[in-house]
C-alpha cells in the first residue's frame, strides 16, 4: 500500500523530500542522543514551534549551557557503568529529576523535596544524582517536582541503557536486551507527549495562579517533541533548534526494526502501525520472559499498541510484503528472488490494471509504479518526492483527534514508515 499525499508543497513536501537527501549516508542503527557517564543538565524556559507555525512556550532540560530541548536530551548509558547527572536550574520554581526503573539512585545538594533533592531557581546550585544502570532497556526521566505542571511543560526525556558488549559498529551486537529475541537492524525512538496550550500561555505570561491542571485539554500531540509533518524532517533541522529529534522509521524488507516507545505525558495513546503488527517484547525495561534466560517467550502481537502514561514498551516490526497476493518487485516467475522476498508471491502479477496517467491523481510520494524500487513515468510537476521508489505507510495514533495540530489536519501524533528497496542506504 502506498500513501499518496495531496499536499503539493509546504512542510509535508519538505519532510518527504528530506528522505532523498539522506541517501548515501553511513548506515548506523543508533538513536540520536548524548553518551558518556557524566551529564550536565540545565532546566530552562524557552520556545518550540508547532507544525502549524505557532510558537509554544515550554520548560525543558538543556545539555549543559546549550539550548533548551523538547523533550530533554536522550541519555544513552551503558549497563554496569556508573552515571552522574548534575542539574542546575534557571526556571522560576524548584526542579528535580527522577529516574523510573533505575535502582539505588542517590541525590545530593540542593533542597529536600517530596521525591528527591531539588535544585532551587537560582541558576547556581547543583544537584547531583548518581546510579548504576544494572539492566539494559528503554526508560525515561522527568521532574519529580510539581509534576502535574512540569511534566506537561516539557521536563521529560528518554534513557536508553545499552547491554554489555554493545558496539555501534558491529551489527551482530545490536540488541535491546541480553537475548537474541531483542536483536534488530534499525532502532527508533517514539516518545509521546501532548500539550494543553492554555497551560503554556498562562505560564508564559506569569499567570501561575490561573493554571488548573484538572481541566486538562490537549490540542497538540508530539512524537519526540515534534508534530507531524515535522516528525519527518531530518534530525537537527536548523529551523527547529529546540526540537532536534525526528521520527522517520525506514527499513528494507525482511529487516527487524526496534521501536522504543515511551508514554511521557499524562494521556494514553493508541499507536497504530500500518503494514504489519508489532511484536511487543518488553515493557518498562524488562524482557517479557517467563524465566530468566528464556527470551521473550511471553511476547505478543498487536495491531494497536496502548502506550500508557509512564510506561515504556519495546516492540519489533518486520515487513516482507508477505501475503499481499502479488510480487512487490514485479518479477516474472523465472526471475531470481530478492533478499528476504516472500517466495510464495514470487512472479505473481499485480492484481489490477492501473488507470492511465490522465485518469490518476498523483500523490507527491508516488514513484510512477506500484512496484518496490521501480520508477515509472509521471506527468511534469507531479510526484518526485519518492526518489527511492519506496512504500509509505502511515503510523499514527488511533485517537483521530490526536492527528491534528490545534484542530488542523494532518498533524499531531503521526509519521510515516518507508520501506526502501535493498541497496538504498538507511542512516
Amino acid at each position: 500500500m502506498r500513501w499518496q499525499p495531496y499536499n503539493r508543497g509546504g512542510r509535508l513536501a519538505v519532510a518527504v523530500m528530506a528522505v532523498s537527501s539522506l541517501c548515501g549516508a553511513v548506515a548506523y542503527a543508533e538513536i540520536d542522543g548524548i553518551t558518556g557517564s557524566t551529564f550536565n543538565l540545565t532546566a530552562k524556559t524557552g520556545y518550540i514551534s508547532g507544525a502549524d507555525g505557532l510558537s509554544l512556550h515550554v520548560w525543558g532540560y538543556a545539555n549543559g549551557g546549550g539550548s533548551i530541548q523538547y523533550p530533554g536530551p536522550t541519555l544513552i548509558l551503558e549497563e554496569g557503568v556508573p552515571v552522574t547527572i548534575n542539574l542546575t536550574n534557571e526556571m522560576p520554581e524548584a526542579v528535580s529529576i527522577v529516574f523510573p526503573g533505575q535502582e539505588s539512585v542517590t541525590a545530593s545538594g540542593g533542597d529536600a523535596g517530596v521525591l528527591t533533592r531539588e535544585a532551587p531557581p537560582d541558576g547556581m546550585t547543583v544537584v547531583t544524582y548518581t546510579f548504576t544502570p544494572t539492566r539494559p532497556g528503554t526508560y525515561h526521566y522527568h521532574s519529580g517536582t510539581h509534576a502535574d505542571v512540569q511534566i506537561e511543560m516539557g521536563l521529560v526525556g528518554a534513557i536508553i541503557v545499552r547491554p554489555t558488549g554493545y558496539d555501534a559498529l558491529d551489527p551482530s551486537t545490536w540488541r535491546a536486551y541480553e537475548h537474541a529475541d531483542s536483536a534488530y537492524d534499525h532502532e527508533y525512538l517514539f516518545l509521546f507527549t501532548e500539550m494543553d496550550y492554555e497551560i503554556h500561555w498562562k505560564l508564559e505570561y506569569g499567570l501561575t495562579s490561573q493554571v488548573d491542571t484538572t481541566t486538562f485539554h490537549p490540542v497538540y500531540w508530539f512524537i519526540n517533541g515534534r508534530n507531524a509533518p515535522d516528525t519527518m524532517l531530518p534530525a537537527g533541522t536548523p529551523w527547529l533548534p529546540t526540537q532536534p529529534y525526528n521520527c522517520l522509521p525506514r527499513m528494507h524488507p525482511g529487516e527487524r526494526m526496534l521501536l522504543r516507545i515511551i508514554g511521557a505525558g499524562r494521556d494514553m495513546h493508541p499507536f497504530h502501525p500500518h503494514g504489519n503488527n508489532l511484536t511487543v517484547i518488553a515493557k518498562d525495561g524488562r524482557l517479557l520472559e517467563s524465566a530468566p534466560g528464556l527470551g521473550a517467550d511471553l511476547a505478543y502481537s498487536d495491531f494497536t499498541l496502548a502506550s500508557v502514561p509512564g510506561q515504556t514498551v519495546d516492540a519489533i516490526f518486520e515487513w516482507t510484503g508477505e501475503k499481499l497476493g502479488w510480487d512487490i518487485y514485479g518479477h516474472a516467475p523465472g526471475d531470481p528472488l530478492e533478499p528476504n522476498e516472500y517466495a510464495p508471491d514470487h512472479g505473481k502479477p499485480f492484481p489490477v490494471v492501473l488507470p492511465g496517467q490522465l485518469e490518476i491523481t498523483f500523490g507527491s510520494a508516488y514513484s510512477g509504479s506500484p512496484f518496490l524500487g521501480a520508477l515509472g513515468d509521471i506527468p511534469p510537476g507531479e510526484g518526485g518526492l519518492n526518489a527511492n521508489a519506496g512504500y509509505f505507510y502511515m503510523w499514527h495514533s488511533h485517537n483521530e483527534v490526536e492527528m491534528v495540530n490545534n484542530d488542523i489536519f494532518p498533524g499531531g501524533l503521526m509519521t510515516m514508515l518507508i520501506i526502501e528497496p535493498h541497496g538504498v542506504p538507511i542512516p
